[in-house]
């Protein structure tokens, strides 16, 4: 479904990516691993043409990103942002519903509340939520209405950025759930960024581990506890010694 082809990308003399290869399979979540500033956020604003890779490319279904047909290109993608990314002064439903409010083929209001319902009951909120502003809900509810805007438009791919950041536990276990339940149901292909290793262990079919600039290991999530990969060993176990350097 996406493929990196020796990508890279630079800001100033800030080598972030030094040469990804990397192949995501259609219906397929992916997570990408690593420490931060390692470029994991980078990779996705190259897939969505927000960042240019200075070479290579990032192709979806063998296209790469076409400036005339720009937003039918981004219509096939969904985003759950690290920090919920709502916007304060409209209602829930209003945001679920954003993107489908505007442009061509846009919804009316009373389509777009009735869009949103539906997908906020689709991640366990009920419909009087719907109504109400960011600020009355808790951060749990605050994800999983991100979580709907994400997925309103029934999109092709979809893209978590941190999604247990800021939850507890209990929440975050919730939240795992929910995203693995709705990538299967929808046939979605995702590709997640996080540091929480119980989030991997959740919501992935394949793991990459991204360090200085590529991708220093792919495989299967089963294989995570076997692989020998010293990058992969010392992030999964937090371990302060190894080829990752540590400030001290």
């Amino acid at each position: 479904m996406i493929t990196f082809h020796d990508v890279r990308k630079s800001f100033g003399a800030n080598h972030v990516l030094r040469g990804v290869n990397l192949t995501v399979g259609r219906g397929e979540s992916l997570v990408v691993i690593g420490g931060s500033g390692t470029g994991k956020s980078v990779l996705i604003k190259c897939v969505l043409g927000l960042v240019r890779p200075d070479s290579g490319h990032v192709s979806v279904e063998g296209h790469a990103d076409d400036a005339p047909g720009r937003e039918a290109f981004l219509a096939r993608f969904g985003m759950l942002f690290q920090g919920g990314a709502l916007f304060d002064s409209l209602p829930v439903w209003q945001n679920v519903a954003f993107r489908l409010l505007r442009g061509p083929g846009r919804l009316t209001k009373a389509e777009g509340r009735q869009r949103a319902v539906e997908k906020l009951r689709r991640v366990g909120l009920k419909p009087e939520v719907a109504d109400l502003f960011p600020s009355e809900l808790s951060g749990g509810m605050q994800k999983r209405v991100g979580l709907a805007r994400a997925i309103a438009a029934d999109p092709e791919v979809i893209f978590f950025d941190e999604p247990t950041t800021g939850l507890d536990p209990i929440m975050a276990g919730v939240i795992n759930a929910l995203i693995r339940e709705i990538v299967t149901e929808m046939g979605a292909t995702a590709i997640t960024i996080t540091h929480d290793m119980t989030s991997v262990r959740a919501i992935a079919d394949r793991v990459a581990m991204l360090h200085d600039g590529v991708i220093q290991w792919v495989g299967p999530v089963a294989d995570l506890d076997i692989v020998a990969n010293p990058y992969v060993d010392q992030f999964i176990h937090g371990r302060a010694e190894g080829p990752i350097a540590t400030l001290r």
